[in-house]
């Protein structure tokens, strides 16, 4: 194991008299790829949105490269920064073209001239396969296309630690693969990598771990492979035979 690069200790959280995260502990190494894996409810979209302070905690700490998140402020804007994240809904800018959409954090956040910007996000955007796009509008591309845009403009703030809520639950079949595929090769090159999805394939592929949740729980960690083959608690038999036999 890696240093920790995010960590999680004793994570409560509640929503009224619903308690969602149950003493969450949780270590990300550097370079890490985890895949939170559970039924529906079982708090893996409420983890993930933690670690950016999206959803605020009740009790207990979470640290990103040493430094605990605050919880507003100057310091909590520039923590963030160094979280990136795509969620179900690829969350662009309608007005703006692609290649403003992932130049405007760098601009605003990180200070950059609009030449750098431009040409890093040029460089980003050919990375998830998109560069001949630049100039056009959201809506004049397909999902998919979206979500790659999307995961480019978290990369433009140069982030330590990608987070993933369900980024291809909102895609049509014939584009999950071409966002999966831009993860995979994410994770090849060794981004940090929080993921909440109901890919199967793809957990296998990527993951260095999957944790198991239910009830806001952690049940279980193992690899994919002990995962897969030989997972130990019953919760995890269960929901694995009712994906895997469909």
């Amino acid at each position: 194991m890696n240093e920790a690069l995010v960590q999680l200790k004793s994570v409560n959280k509640h929503y009224g008299s619903l308690h969602v995260l149950k003493d969450i502990n949780l270590e990300v190494g550097k370079g890490e790829v985890i895949i939170l894996l559970g039924p529906s409810g079982s708090g893996k979209s409420t983890l993930c949105r933690t670690i950016n302070r999206l959803e605020t905690i009740d009790s207990g700490s979470i640290s990103i490269d040493g430094k605990i998140l605050p919880e507003e402020g100057k310091e909590l804007a520039n923590l963030r920064a160094e979280v990136g994240m795509v969620f179900q809904s690829f969350n662009l800018f309608a007005h703006k073209s692609i290649l403003d959409n992932v130049t405007l954090g760098p601009r605003k956040v990180r200070g950059l001239s609009k030449t750098e910007a431009e040409e890093e996000a040029m460089a980003l955007l050919r990375k998830v396969g998109v560069d001949s796009q630049a100039q056009k509008m959201p809506a004049q591309l397909s999902g998919g296309q979206q979500q790659r845009v999307a995961i480019a403009r978290a990369l433009a703030m140069r982030p330590k630690v990608m987070l993933f809520d369900e980024p291809t639950s909102a895609l049509d079949p014939e584009m999950v693969n071409e966002v999966l595929d831009t993860m995979v090769n994410l994770a090849r090159e060794g981004m940090t990598m929080i993921v909440v999805t109901h890919e199967m394939g793809f957990a296998r592929r990527a993951a260095d771990r999957i944790v198991f949740l239910a009830n806001g729980e952690i049940v279980e960690q193992a690899t994919p492979d002990e995962f897969f083959s030989n997972p130990k608690s019953d919760r995890a038999k269960d929901f694995l035979g009712k994906i895997l036999n469909h």
